[in-house]
């Protein structure tokens, strides 16, 4: 059974419905869904109808359309599916990286996950197996964020290689493709997604300084950081 995690928002289960009615659920989940898509590219983490975001609401897992540009959707272009892929709300067609979303809600307790083409994350991809432990922030993700091997997109072989990569992991890096985090709400897989293509890029940029290597953290140094970041908020 799913653990139940609270939402950041307004205090309810990112599955829970509450006094509603599942429909209502769903409906805001669907709002909240456009919303975190169109800020993807709003921020500059997609271009065009690339990278995709789903929620889970019950069994129901809420998903973009594929090809259809975020602010271009509405309450009426709903798409939404089981966790053995079938559809069961709306007539668009779901994204062609459904295999990776499914398999993150089918091994995990997310509620929520977030794909995109970001470019620093992109680019760290294409250089490295791990990115390097340039900021404490790694142990927001788990630790070390790992690299999924190369896949054709929209395939389970990539699926299967994104498992691995988030074994222990809230985020990681597809190789030459972008990133994927997951989390309790959409809040927060899109936060772990922002902060990962953030170290990317201090990564990226202490690198390129001639003559000079960035100092890296250890991994004790950022498993004690993980420690401190369970306090950090407020309660």
């Amino acid at each position: 059974m799913a653990e139940r995690r609270r939402d950041q928002g307004d205090g309810r289960d990112a599955g829970d419905t509450g006094a509603s009615r599942p429909g209502e659920a769903l409906e805001r989940a669907w709002g909240d869904l456009v919303a975190t898509a169109r800020r993807t590219v709003s921020d500059g983490l997609v271009v065009g109808t690339s990278g995709n975001v789903s929620v889970r609401v019950g069994d129901t897992v809420l998903v973009t359309p594929t090809g259809v540009p975020y602010d271009r959707l509405t309450p009426e272009d709903v798409c939404g599916v089981t966790l053995d892929g079938r559809r069961v709300l709306g007539s668009l067609v779901p994204t062609s990286e459904l295999p990776m979303h499914l398999a993150v809600y089918r091994s995990t307790h997310a509620r929520a996950v977030v794909h995109t083409h970001a470019v620093h994350a992109t680019a760290v991809s294409t250089l490295v197996t791990e990115l390097p432990l340039v900021h404490y922030m790694s142990a927001a993700l788990g630790g070390p964020v790992r690299v999924a091997p190369y896949a054709t997109y929209g395939t389970e072989k990539l699926a299967e290689n994104m498992l691995g990569a988030l074994r222990d992991r809230t985020a990681c890096l597809l190789q030459n493709h972008g990133t994927l985090a997951h989390g309790a709400t959409l809040d927060q897989a899109y936060d772990r997604t922002a902060q990962l293509e953030w170290m990317c890029r201090v990564w990226l940029t202490a690198s390129s300084v001639p003559g000079l290597t960035p100092t890296l953290l250890t991994e004790d140094q950022v498993a004690r950081a993980g420690e401190r970041l369970k306090g950090y908020g407020q309660p």
